[in-house]
């Protein structure tokens, strides 16, 4: 048994780093964020590792509960609406009826979406495709706005 251990132990070796603060931050960040995020399952461990530590470098131009889109500027995305209408307009229902509850989190996300550039007022002349902004809230408290077409 002492023999095997023994070959085993010699066979790898195993380097010992100190702890620093930016490898803490950065098990912090694979964690509480990369965890959740999907990924390739034939990424090997160097791969996966070498990922994490690319996005924790480039941690600014990510996503973040603060700056929901990133701040990658200069990369437009071109994203086209199908507003084709699939039943006459007679068939359509109404807009949904605004709840007060939601008021609020509604105006918070179309001005976090004015600052951040994603949308911008409209004249009232301007013709708009969309028929009603919807609040759509998830489990854990927080909310969403999307366009109901």
């Amino acid at each position: 048994m002492h023999q095997i251990f023994a070959s085993l132990t010699f066979k790898r070796q195993i380097k010992v780093r100190k702890v620093s603060p930016v490898s803490l931050e950065l098990e912090k960040l694979k964690s509480e964020q990369l965890n959740e995020a999907e990924r390739s399952l034939n990424l090997t461990y160097k791969q996966e590792s070498e990922l994490s530590s690319l996005l924790y470098d480039h941690k600014e131009a990510c996503a973040s509960d603060k700056e929901p889109f990133g701040k990658m500027f200069g990369h437009e995305v071109d994203i086209i609406l199908n507003i084709e209408r699939t039943y006459p307009p007679l068939l359509r229902r109404p807009a949904h009826p605004e709840i007060p509850e939601f008021r609020k989190a509604l105006e918070i996300n179309i001005k976090e979406l004015l600052d951040l550039g994603v949308i911008r007022k409209v004249g009232l002349n301007e013709e708009v495709e969309i028929t009603a902004p919807v609040t759509v809230k998830w489990h854990n408290g927080k909310s969403r706005m999307v366009g109901e077409f």
